[in-house]
């Protein structure tokens, strides 16, 4: 695994304004740091460059892990990821209340993979967006 240089690590940061890119989750709202990912996997010969990689938050990049498609339950189909940096968020998910909503094959097969809608992740939304801390802009 290549090292990202801190000024790239600190422009990835600065461009998802400190929110991981698939939940919409803020740095200073999780325990753990969020994370830079790899949107292409290095073994995937994704390379270490600003336009490849996205904010992630630990519980996001866990479950994506190298993955770049998964199965869309609905239509059986092959579907690629989100891709934080060829998407649109806005094209492909709605929130409602504390739930990620897919709103097409690529967004229902990365809010079922990244499990995005998962108990716990629900409840940690619910608290922050009675504070006023989620989504932030």
């Amino acid at each position: 695994m290549t090292r990202i240089p801190d000024a790239l690590r600190r422009q990835v940061i600065e461009r998802a304004n400190g929110c991981c890119e698939y939940c919409l989750l803020h740095q200073d709202d999780n325990i753990f740091s969020h994370e830079i990912d790899h949107i292409t996997a290095e073994k995937h010969y994704g390379e270490t460059v600003l336009n490849n990689l996205s904010l992630s938050c630990l519980d996001c990049n866990r479950h994506k892990g190298s993955d770049l498609t998964s199965i869309d339950l609905q239509t059986g189909e092959v579907v690629r990821l989100f891709h934080p940096r060829l998407d649109n968020w806005d094209e492909h998910f709605r929130l409602d209340g504390a739930r990620i909503i897919p709103l097409t094959a690529k967004g229902r097969v990365t809010v079922s993979l990244l499990q995005m809608n998962s108990d716990e992740q629900v409840a940690k939304r619910t608290e922050l967006i009675e504070l006023g801390r989620y989504p932030r802009n």
